[in-house]
């Protein structure tokens, strides 16, 4: 066996883990320990043609990555044989510290804890995998690689709000973005493909999260989130763009508190405020429901999220002076077809033409989805952080 990095992405209740050879891109094995604190665990092991599926009691995180551990070595491949040369960690929140991958020590590992006031939802979780892998594998060096590491070249003009100077500087208040890793990685696929390294690119990373950036070259001039998940793109959960005064207003009117729009902010907007799914298959489904008020509610939803994207679109486009390629990725992004015909009937009047045949195929590939004569390349290409992380964390080491 090659040399292989182990990737972990620690949730608040979750760890999603992949066993990758970087060379080959082939992810050796792969799971998920979910339900974390819950009176029942269930954790998921795949190998080869193996599959293993357990239901425990899974109380923390220790418990949940000594089991995973537990069944590397039951099921496969023995860690111990697969000549991990690296642990990558997957950590959303880098701030202004971390332009690219860093090797965890122990200051690092408390600038990642000193980062979770701004990514209080995953900055914490991360830690919890951290601190438990770095115990239980020791001898191996561990990287941090930072969704936020992409979008560190973003100009002033796309970084800076237009806030009192010193309380932003004071309280590092500006745009961070977010799935940059997803972005680097679809860019960078793009350019290989294409052959060209000067691309004005407009990556749609649309999945339960969402969101959109502009790309010249291998660089990052804008991105649609801000100093959190939360700006940007309608997502499953999150409102996206909204006016702060709304903040304000449900204060006032409603005495919600600060934390009460938070949660309703970031949990119970989006798709599923406007709908009551979040998930974009079930709105899907309820748009053809036999319900009319379902399928009003539906219909309007998924015609502002399709309105959110063309305005990135649009200002993307304005800001980097003509646009080259536009690529979907993520579980909406690639799978999707309505959505991407919808966005793209939107461009016809800019020159983009679908086919419609390529539109309409299942992608596991980067595909084009535009015609010859498009005045825009129209792409689907399939995101993979895991992948992204492991070559950023053997590169490091």
């Amino acid at each position: 066996m090659s040399q292989t990095v182990l990737v972990i992405n620690s949730g608040s209740s979750s760890v999603k883990y992949q066993l990758i050879d970087p060379e080959s891109g082939h992810a050796i094995a792969k799971g998920l320990a979910e339900r974390i604190g819950e009176p029942e665990g269930h954790i998921q092991h795949r190998y080869s043609q193996k599959a293993v599926d357990l239901n425990e009691p899974l109380p923390d995180h220790g418990v949940a990555l000594t089991e995973i551990l537990r069944l590397f070595d039951e099921v496969g491949p023995a860690l111990a044989d697969a000549d991990i040369v690296a642990v990558g960690h997957r950590i959303v929140q880098g701030g202004r510290y971390f332009d690219g991958p860093a090797l965890i020590d122990d200051r690092v590992r408390n600038l990642i804890d000193e980062l979770s006031t701004l990514a209080p939802l995953h900055n914490p979780a991360h830690l919890k995998g951290i601190d438990v892998a770095r115990r239980l594998l020791p001898n191996v060096p561990h990287v941090a690689v930072f969704d936020t590491a992409f979008f560190q070249s973003l100009p002033p003009e796309a970084a800076t709000y237009a806030l009192d100077r010193e309380i932003a500087e004071k309280y590092s208040v500006r745009r961070y973005g977010a799935h940059g890793t997803s972005h680097q990685y679809v860019s960078k696929r793009v350019s290989t493909i294409l052959g060209a390294r000067d691309l004005k690119q407009i990556v749609l990373h649309l999945g339960n999260g969402a969101s959109a950036s502009a790309i010249v070259g291998d660089k990052a001039i804008d991105t649609s989130m801000g100093l959190t998940p939360l700006e940007g793109l309608v997502m499953g959960t999150r409102t996206g763009d909204i006016d702060p005064a709304v903040v304000f207003h449900l204060e006032r009117v409603a005495g919600m508190s600060v934390d009460e729009v938070d949660t309703l902010f970031n949990k119970k907007s989006g798709l599923k405020g406007l709908t009551g799914d979040n998930d974009m298959r079930g709105v899907r489904e309820m748009a053809k429901s036999g319900d009319p008020e379902a399928r009003k509610r539906a219909r309007v939803a998924l015609n502002i999220y399709v309105n959110r994207i063309l305005k990135y679109i649009g200002s993307f486009t304005a800001e980097m002076g003509g646009v080259d390629v536009i690529t979907f990725t993520a579980g909406i992004g690639e799978n999707d077809i309505d959505l991407r015909r919808e966005v793209c009937e939107q461009l016809v009047p800019f020159g983009v033409v679908l086919d419609e045949e390529a539109n309409n195929q299942r992608v596991s590939e980067p595909i084009t989805i535009s015609k010859r004569g498009s005045s825009v390349r129209v792409m689907v290409v399939p995101t993979n952080e895991e992948l992204a992380i492991a070559k950023q964390a053997l590169t490091l080491v």
